[in-house]
């Protein structure tokens, strides 16, 4: 969120006011970066109580909740990616929700036909089973010296207190207000008095400060079996609706047995390499990682430092073209789908598709899907497979962090579209997610398998891509974005402006972006659709829409002195946060 002056007379910063805003910060001690100052802040002030980045993490993601509610929060999931200094090896964390048990392929169907997208969006039905906090305590469990109560003691003083509104939540909020007039509770807490928050008033949630205080006492339990989650269930299965209000909300299916079975998930990232580098991401039941992987190894053949600029962005966008192509086809939860992660990153799948890419001429969308078991050379594979990238809610957040121990964090959370499902949980001071969405309500292609159908217990798939490159065991950086299934395109693009392209880590996020995903169009954001270079590229054959703003990207980087560089957008989502502990600046 933007960083908007307080009013006059507001409390000092540890009691409401908002620390100062920077998109980039330089020193030793650690490092975060965040999309928010008081959420980089919390982070911070762990580090410097002795905190890791596991810790700092937590802390950033709770005051996350606070600040970026229609984000992330309690009632929401993701994805973290964690290098352990000591051991040298970088681990990950699938705090993805799931599907009530009861789910099977037909959740979002009804008479045999898909039930209409923005119904689906605002209701329980869409609702999966929280794994944020369980992410929290595995976390610290593992790489934490904190516990979950001191972790989340800035997030919940800064829910007592209040953060100050912005342009960015007001905007937010706004485009929300008819869904969330719905809910009383939503009403309650982001409409005071019924109205839109003003820009430079402060905003306070004492029911989250409750929530997290019990989270504190109780640890995690105090949703997979306390009250805190039995108010859940009663939420999704009765969503409390206005009384008067015609908005169709359909109920959900959680149960306390759901909430009681949850698991976050352990598991290898994906990894390839790149110039020399070690890129890990995280593997399915998100995409991110595979896809990021898959491209980059597209990549590797081309000298891309050396290439104009159209030659640049075409070889990038054809890339992501292929890569997506073979995402929507291969990936789904592995607990139910045959995931063929290993040959989704191989460089001998990459190097069969790469041939596709003609320097003098732009594929068409959608292309069809090869297939990583058996590459064949030059595979261009099934036209009777081929489908586009259906849509993802753009809404997400993502934070990087490290320590003074060399230990990086790169996490990714969300509770789906803005606003997840727009039903605050009563008491609670959060919102529920609406991630079940991200499933296909029915097969992209008919009569072609579908890995992203739902299904019982199942994890639909995601984009997030917390990313982390090392170099001989050490890293070198860490970044992700939020934006749906843009991630994966700000995370690629990122990456090639930062490593092949020369540009700083901040010039690299802060560039123009494009983003094509197995689509008829690419989406451009209004630097790029202004640029002469899109004219070029259209004599190519790529065919352009306009986005305004995609993603919103965060990392850090490990300079080669020892210090560590944060760095954030400068002024997509209203500009993000970096801070390090002991600043030096250069």
């Amino acid at each position: 969120m933007g960083a908007v002056p307080a009013e006059a007379g507001q409390e000092p910063a540890e009691r409401g006011s908002t620390p100062a805003k920077s998109p980039v910060a330089t020193g030793y001690g650690g490092a975060v970066s965040s999309v928010d100052a008081d959420a980089s802040a919390a982070g911070l002030e762990v580090l410097k109580k002795g905190g890791t980045a596991a810790d700092a993490a937590v802390a950033t993601a709770a005051a996350l909740g606070v600040t970026e509610p229609y984000s992330a929060g309690v009632g929401g999931g993701g994805y973290l990616v964690y290098y352990d200094a000591a051991s040298r090896k970088v681990h990950t964390i699938d705090g993805r929700e799931t599907a009530p048990r009861s789910a099977d392929k037909h959740l979002f169907t009804e008479d045999g036909k898909p039930i209409p997208f923005a119904e689906a969006v605002t209701s329980g039905l869409a609702v999966g089973t929280p794994g944020t906090p369980a992410t929290w305590e595995r976390a610290l469990r593992a790489y934490g010296k904190k516990s979950l109560a001191e972790n989340l003691r800035p997030a919940t003083r800064l829910a007592q207190h209040g953060f100050t509104v912005d342009e960015t939540f007001r905007k937010q909020t706004a485009e929300n207000e008819d869904r969330f007039r719905a809910f009383p509770a939503t009403v309650d807490l982001f409409l005071p008095g019924g109205k839109l928050p003003k820009v430079g008033t402060t905003l306070k949630n004492p029911d989250l400060a409750r929530t997290y205080k019990e989270l504190s006492r109780k640890g995690s339990k105090a949703l997979y079996r306390g009250e805190l989650g039995r108010d859940v269930v009663r939420t999704v299965r009765k969503p409390p609706v206005a009384k008067g209000s015609d908005r169709k909300v359909r109920p959900g299916d959680m149960t306390v047995r759901d909430l009681r079975a949850y698991k976050t998930l352990s598991q290898q990232p994906t990894r390839t390499s790149y110039r020399g580098l070690d890129v890990y991401g995280m593997a399915p039941s998100s995409s991110g990682g595979t896809t990021v992987a898959e491209a980059l190894n597209i990549l590797e053949r081309s000298d891309l430092g050396s290439l104009s600029k159209k030659a640049y962005l075409h070889r990038y966008l054809e890339a992501s073209r292929i890569a997506f192509a073979d995402r929507g086809r291969w990936v789904g939860d592995p607990a139910h789908e045959d995931v063929p992660t290993e040959g989704l990153t191989s460089q001998k799948f990459a190097d069969s598709r790469e041939c596709l890419i003609d320097d003098g001429k732009a594929l068409k969308s959608p292309v069809a899907p090869g297939d990583p078991r058996d590459p064949e050379e030059c595979d261009r594979g099934d036209a009777d497979q081929a489908a586009p990238t259906p849509y993802e809610g753009r809404d997400t957040t993502h934070l990087t962090v490290a320590d003074k121990w060399g230990n990086v964090a790169a996490y990714t959370l969300t509770i789906e579209q803005t606003g997840g499902s727009g039903i605050t949980v009563p008491g609670r001071g959060f919102l529920l997610n609406n991630e079940l969405t991200d499933f296909s309500f029915v097969p992209v292609t008919p009569g072609v398998h579908d890995p992203n159908l739902p299904g019982p217990a199942k994890r639909p798939r995601s984009s997030m891509s917390p990313t982390v490159v090392l170099q001989h065991g050490k890293p070198v950086l860490a970044l992700g974005s939020p934006g749906g299934s843009t991630i994966i395109t700000t995370v690629l693009q990122t990456l090639t402006n930062h490593l092949d392209r020369g540009m700083p880590l901040l010039d690299a996020i802060a560039a123009p972006r494009a983003s094509q995903r197995n689509a008829a169009q690419t989406e451009a954001e209004p630097k790029l659709m202004n640029d002469p270079v899109r004219g070029q590229l259209e004599g190519l054959g790529h065919s352009f829409k306009q986005n305004p703003e995609i993603g919103a990207a965060t990392g850090v980087q490990r300079l080669g002195d020892g210090r560590w560089r944060a760095a954030a957008e400068p002024e997509r989502r209203g500009g993000g946060s970096a801070m390090v502990v002991r600043p030096t600046g250069g």
